[in-house]
């Protein structure tokens, strides 16, 4: 199972970074992280900095088709930077439209968003992106985890860091494997 992790170069919250990898790579899984910028990767612990990760791959370099899983780990600065950034909002779509899963957490869906990948989608998320999910045509909910398969894939959401084992739970089983 090769999962890509997409992320900024600063602001991703970093345990929604690293369960949802490690919980991938206790199966065998081939985690990358990949970014807008080569180097290093700031996580926060909130709103202090945690550790630095290094980056496998950019988005010029990577494809959808070489990942069988997106995954979208949350932060505030992390997504918003993300969806400002036209490459890293493709390589999101770019899932969507080769039907791959793809799991977001806490304010990821703004990558979603911006990628016009939500409407008609369930999903959940922090709550203060609910107009914007609303607003952009997806069904929000204010639920632990939502897996949604209405749609090209399957997409998968949790709304903070409380949520992370329910999350890992259903990516788990959205990879084929038992929890």
């Amino acid at each position: 199972m090769r999962t890509a992790f997409l992320v900024a170069p600063e602001g991703v919250e970093q345990i929604e970074l690293t369960s949802p990898w490690q919980s991938l790579a206790a199966t065998g899984a081939t985690p990358r992280l990949v970014s807008t910028a080569s180097g290093t990767v700031q996580a926060f612990n909130h709103l202090d900095k945690g550790d630095t990760f290094p980056v496998d791959l950019t988005v010029d370099g990577a494809a959808a088709e070489d990942f069988d899983l997106l995954v979208l780990p949350g932060g505030v600065a992390n997504p918003d930077a993300l969806r400002t950034d036209p490459k890293a909002v493709a390589f999101a779509r770019a899932f969507f439209e080769a039907g791959k899963p793809v799991a977001a957490i806490c304010h990821a869906p703004w990558t979603l968003i911006e990628a016009d990948v939500v409407r008609g989608r369930s999903l959940t998320s922090w709550p203060s992106l609910r107009t914007d999910i609303r607003n952009a045509g997806g069904d929000w909910t204010d639920r632990q985890v939502v897996v949604c398969d209405n749609g090209p894939n399957t997409l998968i959401t949790s709304r903070k860091p409380d949520d992370l084992d329910a999350f890992n739970r259903a990516v788990l089983r959205e990879v084929g494997v038992r929890t």
